[in-house]
């Protein structure tokens, strides 16, 4: 088995762990698949990811679209802009080791902060912020579903999913859009993101029929161990260079 073809495998298999988990939760792709894609082959992010996170929500809406929080979604979107804008600064201007270490920060902040399940309210402010954020992370580690996860922890798992599958498909062709913008989307990141997208759909496939056994805490608890573990390793592997 050559290089290339291990590392589209390992990467394919956290995209669909990720997909699993988004697939049932709302979000969880870029959390799980990121800190692996960024271990084997860092000139493909963040591009590579926002591929994906492009594909996988039209999965979900295509079954859910109704259940879309339109009014949260247009201040989470209004936070999403200048966070993106941001995102592009950070990809142009840091250099590869330190945006390895950033990702794994981003995501072992993310992890904590989700596993405390701190109640959040969701207002116009929390979500232009939360949208602020993810469009930082999201745009530069292609890790943003945590900050409007947080946000929407509280509401119905319908509400969750398509609320967080139209946000997420609209950050991810807006960040693809910046990043093609300032020159930071080579064509490899987007044909390793499209090599990903069988892996996304498969897992999108089995998490259809588990929904409705999966308890959302254990499940989420055990991703956010594993994706602990990715972003230690990461920050490691950057340090020891």
């Amino acid at each position: 088995m050559t290089s290339e073809w291990f590392v589209l495998f390992v990467a394919g298999f956290a995209v669909f762990v990720g997909a699993v988990v988004q697939g049932g939760v709302g979000f969880g792709l870029g959390l799980m698949a990121a800190p692996v894609i960024t271990v084997l082959d860092p000139s493909v992010m963040p591009g590579a990811v926002q591929i994906v996170n492009l594909s996988l929500p039209v999965f979900t809406l295509a079954a859910e679209w109704r259940g879309v929080d339109w009014r949260g979604l247009g201040f989470a979107l209004l936070g999403r802009l200048p966070g993106s804008l941001l995102g592009a600064v950070i990809v142009v201007h840091v250099s590869t080791q330190v945006l390895g270490v950033f990702v794994g920060t981003m995501v072992l902040v993310a992890v904590a902060v989700t596993a405390t399940a701190v109640a959040v309210p969701r207002t116009g402010a929390t979500l232009g912020a939360a949208g602020f954020v993810s469009g930082v992370t999201g745009t530069a580690t292609g890790i943003g579903g945590p900050p409007m996860g947080l946000v929407y922890q509280h509401a119905k798992g319908r509400q969750i999913r398509a609320t967080l599958a139209m946000f997420f498909f609209l950050s991810a062709a807006q960040s693809l859009a910046i990043l093609a913008l300032v020159d930071h989307l080579p064509g490899r990141s987007v044909l390793t993101g499209a090599l990903l997208i069988p892996f996304m759909a498969a897992g999108f496939a089995v998490s259809g029929p588990l929904r409705r056994y999966l308890d959302g805490g254990r499940v989420r608890a055990g991703i956010l161990v594993v994706a602990a573990v990715s972003a230690f390793v990461l920050i490691a592997q950057q340090l020891v260079r």
